[in-house]
């Protein structure tokens, strides 16, 4: 069984994690209405998505 030999460093730990940070969530404005909105996504707002309405304002 693999066991380490010597304990790791709060330093090269550290190092390790260095790429495992969150990344914020880009948004965008929405064209119709101007809610932020994901991209690539419906507007939750308006219902509008690449400048036509997807889902309609009754329904929602």
């Amino acid at each position: 069984m693999a066991v380490p030999k010597r304990k790791t460093t709060p330093s090269r730990r550290n190092m390790r994690r260095s790429h495992h940070a969150l990344t914020p969530v880009g948004h965008q404005e929405c064209p119709n209405c101007g809610e932020l909105k994901l991209p690539h996504n419906v507007c939750v707002a308006c219902g509008h998505y690449n400048g036509r309405e997807v889902i309609s304002e009754t329904s929602a």
